[in-house]
């Protein structure tokens, strides 16, 4: 009897040792990689700048590949070098440097929407003198990062730029022309 009472406290001690270690799984497992994270607002920034830098090399080189390469999928196939070197060509011939956007953080017009199931839109605007940049872009989350699928970028005059006013961007993930 004495046998079973022992059999019984020890069953019972592995128990609660399981019982926490069990939980503990449970709430300190990470997030499948699938998983989309909610970028921050530095997170933010460095994609609109690593855009920029991409169609600002890309427009100084000629050479569209790397930033079709960078992008989504869907953008790819949508796009090809030739089609993305005419689509911005109105934003080269301007002759539009965009490497002056990573001086600044972005200004925003509207909080970060996910569009759809794993698409990001942000909008807004750098601010720079004379000629702001307005953008309007919006990323996929592939393979564990946010890609890009659809691109706006287009020179204003700073005095012309209210918060809230958001051009509003062709469905992705079509690119629209950088004016």
């Amino acid at each position: 009897m004495m046998n079973a009472k022992l059999a019984m406290l020890a069953a019972t001690a592995s128990f609660l040792v399981a019982a926490p270690v069990g939980l503990q799984a449970q709430t300190a497992t990470p997030p499948p990689a699938s998983s989309q994270p909610v970028p921050g607002e530095l997170e933010l920034a460095k994609l609109i700048w690593s855009t920029m830098a991409a169609v600002d090399h890309a427009n100084q080189s000629g050479n569209y590949s790397v930033l079709r390469d960078i992008s989504a999928p869907a953008f790819q196939i949508a796009n090809d070098p030739t089609r993305l070197a005419q689509i911005f060509g109105g934003l080269r011939s301007s002759g539009t440097d965009l490497s002056n956007t990573m001086l600044l953080a972005p200004t925003y017009r509207a909080p970060p929407a996910i569009t759809s199931p794993g698409v990001m839109r942000l909008q807004g605007y750098f601010g720079l003198r004379p000629t702001a940049i307005n953008f309007d872009l919006s990323y996929q989350w592939v393979a564990g990062k946010w890609r890009l699928v659809g691109v706006s970028i287009s020179p204003a005059s700073l005095a012309t730029i209210q918060p809230g006013e958001a051009e509003p961007m062709q469905n992705a993930p079509a690119p629209r022309q950088g004016r």
